[in-house]
């Protein structure tokens, strides 16, 4: 934040089933320390209950992936990912050092687990939702909360609106990553092997193994998605051609993406509240901080022009915005 009160606004922001950001809660500290992030979680920690049980991924940010990097990171089997480090060995040997010392686990979607449904890589979540604070952050603390609290109920609304317009059982994003993936699907052949295995041939050397019994493909995009990816939708269509009862697709996708996990997500509201006057009055201590401000009235004299005058006007400004009071005013001459 800017103004009079310099401080920092630390916030955690989730993802909703239809890819959009999600914010979960903001908080205002003097600094951002080691101490300051502590108390943060712990708190976020208690309201979520979380345990070493509990289904959340945490992000932070790191800094963003370029060309040959970004090709490392997206890769979603350890085969794929081993051949593109080479490549970025054989190109950069120093960033293929540095990017060994940080464990795949952290960073490439060839070992990420199954258990969050998604594949992130980035946290550009939380830039999203700040840029949408820019406005209130040279405002006074309470304004600024003021400021982010309409926000929040308004995007809300805004979110509501489209999910009215919504038709289907998946949400937009989904339904889309769906239609491109059976599109896709019309170009592979699936082999059965007598069990719940399937073996899926496709151009380009795509070749890949369906279990769906486990609801696994060898490329893991479905594990790591939630989402079927082409090799299972030709295995489904293979499995409808040979007259077996498959249901409809989207049944296969999880149900994070469903439309209706997505409204359940904003049935939550935030509530409106009455104005200033109408709030009841604080039983804690309050201490009011006098500032020392320092003005300089010196500057260059240019004809027909009075850096007294000018600068007089400019201190006169600033208090104006402050609205504080000064415990002591500094003239530079």
């Amino acid at each position: 934040m800017k103004g009079a009160y310099p401080v920092q606004i630390l916030t955690v922001v989730g993802l909703d089933s239809n890819n959009g950001i999600y914010p979960l809660v903001y908080v205002i500290v003097e600094f951002e320390n080691t101490q300051s992030w502590k108390w943060f979680l712990e708190y976020l920690g208690d309201d979520l209950d979380l345990s070493q049980l509990s289904n959340f991924t945490f992000i932070s940010e790191r800094q963003k992936y370029k060309d040959r990097l970004w090709n490392c990171a997206k890769a979603t089997t350890v085969q794929e990912f081993n051949r593109l480090m080479k490549d970025l060995s054989e190109y950069d040997i120093e960033a293929y050092e540095w990017l060994k010392k940080i464990p795949p686990q952290h960073w490439d979607r060839s070992y990420f687990t199954g258990r969050p449904i998604i594949d992130t890589i980035l946290n550009n979540l939380c830039e999203v939702f700040n840029s949408k604070l820019i406005e209130g952050r040279d405002k006074p603390i309470i304004t600024c909360l003021e400021y982010i609290r309409e926000y929040m109920m308004k995007r809300i609304c805004n979110v509501i609106k489209v999910q009215q317009k919504c038709v289907g059982p998946l949400t937009p994003i989904a339904t889309k990553i769906m239609e491109t993936n059976t599109t896709n699907a019309s170009n592979y052949i699936a082999r059965w092997n007598s069990s719940d295995k399937y073996e899926v041939q496709g151009p380009w050397q795509d070749q890949h193994v369906v279990h769906m019994g486990q609801r696994v493909c060898s490329c893991r995009k479905w594990e790591l998605t939630g989402i079927p990816c082409r090799h299972v939708i030709a295995v489904l269509f293979d499995k409808a051609d040979n007259g077996e009862e498959v249901g409809e697709l989207y049944t296969y996708v999880h149900k994070v993406h469903w439309l209706e996990t997505w409204k359940e997500a904003y049935s939550y509201k935030v509530e409106p509240i009455k104005g200033r006057i109408m709030w009841p009055v604080s039983d804690c201590p309050m201490k009011i901080t006098l500032l020392h401000i320092v003005i300089s009235l010196v500057g260059p004299r240019r004809r027909g022009k009075d850096p007294w005058r000018k600068n007089l006007k400019l201190w006169l400004k600033v208090r104006a915005k402050l609205k504080v009071k000064v415990k002591q005013l500094v003239l530079v001459v």
